[in-house]
């Protein structure tokens, strides 16, 4: 089975939904060396992160080759209910995408 790309929680707590992401990604500056060839390791970072709840966009970040592998997210917003569906999905340089889909609890 393929791992997952994304982990997340949500948990609301008075009017405040917490939301905690652990994103599986490389992350490559572009800058670093192959340790076996010498040969420079292309960039392949995630660009954008996006969360959406309720119908409304929660947050969205824009990242770059600076953020470390796997990165790890956590923020917080008001105005989301118990029971509501939270998306996070995150692109890349390279196209590849990522999403995943939890109830707020």
């Amino acid at each position: 089975m393929a791992k997952k790309a994304i982990k997340i929680r949500a948990k609301l707590k008075g009017d405040v939904v917490t939301v905690k992401a652990l994103m599986t990604h490389p992350m490559e500056t572009g800058a670093r060396k192959d340790k076996k060839t010498g040969k420079l390791i292309p960039a392949h970072f995630i660009q954008e992160v996006v969360c959406e709840s309720g119908g409304k966009t929660r947050m969205t970040a824009y990242w770059s080759g600076g953020v470390s592998k796997n990165p790890y997210l956590s923020f917080k917003f008001k105005g989301g209910q118990k029971g509501d569906d939270l998306t996070l999905s995150w692109v890349d340089n390279k196209g590849k995408k990522a999403s995943e889909t939890v109830k707020i609890g």
